[in-house]
């Protein structure tokens, strides 16, 4: 008689979870409260007694709420746009605009300083041109460049949410209230931004939480005048060695946003709930002003998203120099004194090999973790979401706290890596699978199993033939979450084995313009590999609801 195995599947991410995201979080929670064994809360008391500290939470606090609030003024109006008119490339440009949302922090980061840093595009081209000797834009290492790089990377968010529920309001209600004789601007303040708010609120709240526990962005395009919980974080842990206190903040980071989480199930349940079967009708660009608005607020969405992303690539050439390609080709040096033990280039293949690693343990625990939620056992999704609700940050600090010691002394092992950066994806890829296989009608499998077929004949004859697209959307998410991962590598990665964020991180603290110019250049390389795994989900998916739905309709 044969055995089957397959019960002891769910045990797989339970202990997966319980060794490689509790088991950490726990040391974090013990070393802030009890480092000698006993209970002190001398750390703890620090982030409420310590004005230094106050100050980096209400940082972190309200340059959140500026940011969140910018990118609901400059994002609202491209909203309406894709809502309301019907025009040629819609689809196209909606789906270019979510680029941004896509690439890693240290990309984005570079993007900007290519752009408008002292060193960037519009600096050096005005000096040329006026015969200026000081760059005429000086908001590098400013609150203002962090804010309109938070705008850059959530700016998708909004657009995508907003207007999704935009097109589903009951078009009958504004009808009426035009028969009625009201303007449009009353139709727009008395019963569209009353209907809306429910998504503005979803939107709201998940930017805020992007931007709460931002870190690269703030680390890289801020410098030392600044610090959000999550660069405090690693600043005490790696730069202070002030690991209670890392570990105090920590804590107080994955309370906070386990709180806004939960703010932000509770609406998009309310998004879910309140749908219409009359949906507006998109109308075509016909008067002037409707070109106005339409290529206005296109072009505004071009300026914002495009100009960073151009910039990096015309920055990464070498114009001075009768090789164009200068900075890539310094990609290959190990010269003596670098801070790489091995040529940068190598980088490139950590990462891939890293995310290959990742992709096969995300999948295998992400596609288990996915049957374990269809199986009537919803409780367990939330738990499987937690990842998504703590910053890589605080994953990585526990990684180095925690799996250096036995039972799990994995400090020094390849596999640490991998293992985070499939922590961070795996919320993604239950999140890609878990609509198709709520698409399988169990019938079907009851009927196998009533013929005779064993459970693994019946996954490899109903599901897997159902499952495999999807499954390659899922990996392809995978690759291009480990591909950029940041904040938990930069605490696990070895010194001589970077990946390609910590070699533009590494390059960046080093002065002079070919390291300039090489972070550029690995930038630049990492945007065509996460945009071409942008591009490749987009073409994959299976639907609206399956992975482009995803974000419409707020399910992360």
């Amino acid at each position: 008689m044969k055995k089957n195995y397959t019960r002891f599947f769910p045990l797989i991410p339970l202990i997966f979870f319980g060794l490689f995201y509790f088991y950490p979080l726990g040391s974090i929670l013990k070393l802030s409260f009890a480092p000698e064994g006993k209970l002190q809360l001398d750390a703890a008391s620090k982030l409420i007694t310590d004005s230094y500290y106050l100050r980096t939470l209400w940082f972190t606090f309200w340059q959140a709420v500026v940011s969140t609030i910018l990118t609901l003024l400059l994002a609202l109006p491209a909203a309406y746009v894709f809502a309301t008119y019907d025009f040629r490339y819609k689809q196209t440009l909606r789906t270019i605009s979510t680029l941004p949302f896509v690439l890693p922090t240290v990309v984005v980061a570079n993007a900007f300083s290519a752009l408008i840093g002292p060193r960037g595009l519009v600096n050096t081209t005005a000096q040329q041109l006026f015969n200026l000797e000081e760059p005429p834009i000086d908001i590098d290492q400013t609150i203002w460049l962090i804010l309109l790089a938070h705008v850059f990377y959530n700016y998708s968010v909004v657009l995508r949410i907003v207007s999704a529920y935009w097109q589903r309001i009951n078009a009958e209600l504004t009808q009426a209230a035009e028969t009625l004789g009201a303007s449009p601007q009353q139709r727009f303040w008395t019963i569209t931004l009353p209907l809306l708010r429910p998504a503005l609120m979803a939107a709201g709240v998940l930017v805020f939480i992007f931007t709460f526990t931002s870190f690269g962005v703030v680390l890289l395009l801020g410098g030392p005048g600044f610090a959000t919980l999550e660069v405090e974080i690693y600043r005490q842990a790696v730069n202070i060695f002030d690991l209670p206190v890392a570990a105090a903040l920590s804590l107080f980071q994955i309370l906070f946003t386990f709180i806004l989480m939960a703010v932000y199930t509770r609406t998009q349940a309310r998004i879910a709930t309140q749908s219409s079967s009359t949906h507006m009708v998109a109308k075509p660009v016909t008067t002037w002003w409707d070109k106005v608005i339409v290529w206005g607020n296109l072009g505004v969405m071009f300026t914002l998203l495009a100009a960073p992303l151009l910039a990096l690539v015309l920055r990464s050439i070498s114009w001075v120099d009768s090789n164009p390609f200068l900075y890539y080709a310094k990609l290959f040096d190990n010269e003596r004194g670098s801070v790489f033990y091995v040529p940068p280039i190598e980088a490139v293949g950590n990462s891939l090999l890293y995310a290959g690693c990742a992709i096969v343990i995300a999948l295998i625990i992400g596609l288990i973790c996915a049957y374990l939620v269809v199986d009537k056992n919803n409780w367990l999704d939330p738990i499987f979401m937690l990842p998504l609700a703590t910053s890589a940050v605080t994953l990585g600090f526990g990684y180095i706290i925690a799996l250096d010691e036995p039972p799990l002394n994995l400090r020094n092992s390849f596999i640490l890596i991998p293992l985070a950066h499939a922590l961070v994806a795996i919320p993604f890829v239950i999140r890609t699978v878990l609509p198709a296989l709520r698409g399988i009608n169990p019938a079907v499998r009851e009927a196998a199993s009533t013929l005779g077929a064993d459970p693994t004949r019946i996954w490899l004859t109903i599901d897997w033939p159902l499952l495999r697209r999807v499954l390659l959307v899922a990996a392809v998410f995978a690759f291009t979450i480990s591909m950029g991962e940041f904040g938990a590598t930069i605490f696990v990665a070895r010194p001589d084995s970077p990946t390609m964020p910590t070699a533009i991180f590494r390059f960046l603290g080093r002065p002079g313009q070919v390291n300039f110019g090489q972070a550029l250049a690995m930038s630049t390389l990492l945007m065509f590999v996460c945009s071409a795994g942008f591009v490749l989900i987009e073409r994959l998916r299976l639907g609206d609801k399956s992975v482009d739905g995803s974000i419409d309709q707020g399910e992360f």
